[in-house]
């Protein structure tokens, strides 16, 4: 079952971010991952969250993603993200069997 991880993320220092961006989209591959919103125009069409800049990345599976996120090679990415930006959500779900 695939496994989705949402990331609502305030840009601090865009030129660190965009080298995390680099550096991560390299490794998100590598895990069998893939983007599936990164940034763009959103509307709040109900409630009272205001993301700032949405990204939505596909996993094959939520032990796939987990073996990613705790990764060193994504903890030492994470660091610069960290540095560079603030993440005012991040979560993680199971998408539905098909």
């Amino acid at each position: 079952m695939a496994a989705y991880v949402i990331f609502d993320v305030e840009i601090r220092d865009l030129a660190q971010y965009q080298e995390y961006m680099r550096q991560v989209k390299p490794l998100i591959e590598a895990a069998g991952g893939r983007y599936l919103v990164r940034g763009g125009a959103h509307k709040v069409v109900e409630g009272n969250w205001y993301p700032r800049r949405l990204v939505l990345l596909e996993f094959p599976s939520m032990a796939v993603l987990q073996d990613f996120y705790l990764s060193e090679a994504y903890q030492a990415l994470k660091a610069l993200r960290l540095r560079s930006s603030t993440a005012h959500a991040v979560v993680a779900v199971e998408g539905m069997d098909k």
